[in-house]
C-alpha cells in the first residue's frame, strides 16, 4: 500500500495498491462540493420573462449528485506497459470541450513526473478549448504541446481521395502542409508555448514524405518526432518523448486568445480571427438576440465554448488545407452554467454526440433465455 498525501487540491489522501509492480487499486480520501455547486448552477428552462431556471430552483443539485457520485471520480486503468491513466470525462464529458477532466488532471499531476493528457479533434478545436477554458478555469500552465499528424491526413489535405492517400504523393502532401503550419502558428505565436509535431507514422509513408513534413516544420522552429507506439509500444515513442523533455525544460510565455472581460462577442471573433483565421464572423439575428439576452443575465464573462465542424478551420467541412477569405456563421449561443462557459454553434454543427452509419446498438439484443449477445 501507498499512501500519499495532496497538497493544493480538495483531496487530502491518496492511497495505491500495487502488486508486482502494478497498481491494482486507487483511493480518494475526501473532497469538496464542488461538483455539487456546479450542478446547481446548471440552467434547465427559462421563465416566460427570460429568467434562467436552474437546477438549485428545483432543489435537485443533491439527488443529481447523489447519481453521479461514483461517475465523478476518476477512473484508474493502465497501458499494456503498466503505465497509469486516468480515463475521465466528468458529468460534461468530451462533447463538451474535448478535454480530460480538471480532476483527473490535477490527481495525474500529483503521481508523477510527467502528465500528458489529450484534446480531441485538431488544435483548433481540441487545444483551443484546452488552454482557453480548461487552463484558465483549473490554473494550469502547460510546458509544452504536441501536436499529432498523420503523413496520409496532410495528402487528404492537399486533395487526395481517403482511397489513395496509402500512395507516395508529395505534390498533395506539399499542398495539405499548410494545414498542419497553421495549427503549429497557432501554439507557437497565439498562446506562446513550445511545441513539437509528432509524426504517427504508418507502413505506407516513405521517407521522402516524412523528410518533406520535418523540412516544412523546422523552418518554423518546430522538431518533428516520430512516433511508433501503435506497433512498438513504448519503445515507438522514445524519440518523442526526449524532445517533449528538452522542450518541458525550457520557459515559456503562455497567454490566452482572448481576455474573459471581453464581450461574448469579441471572444468568438477573437477565436475565428487569431485561431481560424478568418476574415470575421457573421451572427444571425437569432444569435445576436441570444447574445443580449445572455449579457443583460450575467453570463458574458464566461470563456467560449465553440461547437464547429472537426474537418476544417472554417464552418464548412468542405474546405481543407488552409482556407483564407472567409467568414465563420454563428447561428446560436447557449449558456452551461453548471460547467462554466458559453457555446456557439457554427455552421451546421449538432451538439449531439456522432454516431457511425451503423451503430452498435443495432447489433446488441437479448433472446429467449436472457442472454446478451452483440456487445463485442
Amino acid at each position: 500500500m501507498f499512501e500519499y498525501k495532496t497538497h493544493g487540491t480538495c483531496s487530502t489522501q491518496i492511497d495505491l495498491e500495487i502488486e508486482d509492480g502494478v497498481i491494482t487499486a486507487c483511493t480518494i480520501h475526501n473532497g469538496c462540493r464542488g461538483n455539487t455547486a456546479g450542478l446547481a448552477k446548471m440552467v434547465v428552462a427559462y421563465t416566460y420573462q427570460d429568467q434562467p431556471v436552474t437546477a438549485h430552483d428545483l432543489k435537485a443539485e443533491g439527488a443529481m449528485a447523489a447519481l453521479l457520485k461514483d461517475a465523478l471520480k476518476p477512473n484508474l486503468v493502465q497501458t499494456l506497459e503498466h503505465t497509469p491513466a486516468f480515463v475521465h470525462g466528468g458529468p460534461f464529458a468530451n462533447i463538451a470541450h474535448g478535454c480530460n477532466s480538471v480532476t483527473a488532471t490535477k490527481i495525474a499531476l500529483k503521481l508523477g513526473d510527467y502528465a500528458i493528457t489529450e484534446a480531441g479533434f485538431g488544435a483548433d478545436l481540441g487545444a483551443e478549448k484546452f488552454l482557453d477554458i480548461k487552463c484558465r478555469m483549473a490554473g494550469l500552465k502547460p510546458s509544452c504541446v504536441v501536436l499529432v499528424a498523420t503523413v496520409r491526413a496532410l495528402k487528404y489535405n492537399g486533395g487526395v481521395p481517403k482511397a489513395e492517400t496509402g500512395k507516395e504523393n508529395l505534390e498533395a502532401l506539399e499542398k495539405g502542409l499548410p494545414n498542419l503550419l497553421r495549427h503549429v502558428e497557432n501554439i507557437t505565436k497565439v498562446y506562446k508555448l513550445p511545441c513539437v509535431v509528432a509524426i504517427n507514422r504508418f507502413p505506407q509513408d516513405t521517407e521522402a514524405e516524412l523528410k518533406l513534413v520535418e523540412e516544412k516544420c523546422k523552418a518554423l522552429g518546430v522538431n518533428v518526432a516520430l512516433s511508433e507506439v501503435w506497433g512498438k509500444g513504448g519503445e515507438g515513442g522514445v524519440e518523442l518523448a526526449k524532445e517533449v523533455i528538452r522542450l518541458c525544460e525550457q520557459p515559456n510565455d503562455f497567454t490566452f486568445s482572448y481576455e474573459l472581460n471581453c464581450s461574448i462577442k469579441e471572444k468568438i471573433e477573437a477565436i475565428a480571427k487569431k485561431i481560424y483565421h478568418a476574415d470575421g464572423v457573421n451572427f444571425t439575428a437569432n444569435a445576436e438576440k441570444q447574445i443580449k439576452t445572455l449579457t443583460e443575465l450575467g453570463y458574458d464573462k464566461m470563456p467560449i465554448c465553440m461547437a464547429k465542424t472537426q474537418y476544417s478551420f472554417t464552418d464548412d467541412q468542405t474546405k481543407l488545407g488552409a482556407p483564407e477569405g472567409f467568414t465563420v456563421t454563428v447561428r446560436n449561443v447557449k449558456v452551461s452554467a453548471g460547467a462554466g462557459f458559453l457555446v456557439a454553434l457554427t455552421g451546421e454543427i449538432m451538439t449531439m454526440p456522432g454516431l457511425p452509419k451503423v451503430p452498435a446498438a443495432e447489433k446488441i439484443d437479448v433472446d429467449e433465455n436472457g442472454k446478451i449477445s452483440g456487445l463485442f
